[in-house]
C-alpha cells in the first residue's frame, strides 16, 4: 500500500462520483481473475481486485485496505467499467419489483414461528 500521505483525491483523480450505485452493503466479486490485469493496477485498485476474489462488501474492502469509502467506491466503479469486478445487485435494486417482494413475503410466512 502507498503512504498515508497520499490524499484521497490523488487516488481518484479528483473524482467523487461513480457510475454505479455502491452502497456499503453492496457485494463485489471477481468473475474471472486475471493475474496480468492485477499486475497492471495501481496498488489500491489491486488490493480491491484481490480482496473481491472472495466476494466482499464495499464496507469490508474499505476496512481491509484502510481506504475511505468514497475512494473505494470510485476505484470499484472503475474496475467494474473494465469488467474486472462484478457488482451484485442489492435489495434496493428490487424495491419496485412486486414479484420479488411477494416472494420474500411468501418466504417469511413459511418460516417456523
Amino acid at each position: 500500500m502507498r503512504s498515508r500521505r497520499i490524499r484521497a483525491y490523488a487516488l481518484t483523480g479528483g473524482r467523487t462520483k461513480t457510475r454505479h450505485q455502491l452502497l456499503v452493503e453492496t457485494l463485489i466479486s471477481v468473475p474471472q481473475y486475471d493475474p496480468s490485469l492485477a499486475d497492471s493496477l495501481m496498488p489500491e485498485s489491486r488490493g480491491l481486485y484481490e480482496g473481491a476474489r472472495r466476494q466482499a462488501s464495499v464496507a469490508e474492502l474499505s476496512v481491509e485496505l484502510d481506504l475511505p469509502l468514497g475512494v473505494v467506491r470510485v476505484l470499484l466503479s472503475d474496475l467494474a467499467l473494465q469488467g474486472a469486478v462484478f457488482i451484485h445487485p442489492t435489495a434496493s435494486a428490487f424495491q419496485n419489483d412486486t414479484n420479488v417482494l411477494e416472494r420474500i413475503l411468501d418466504g417469511l410466512k413459511r418460516l417456523p414461528v
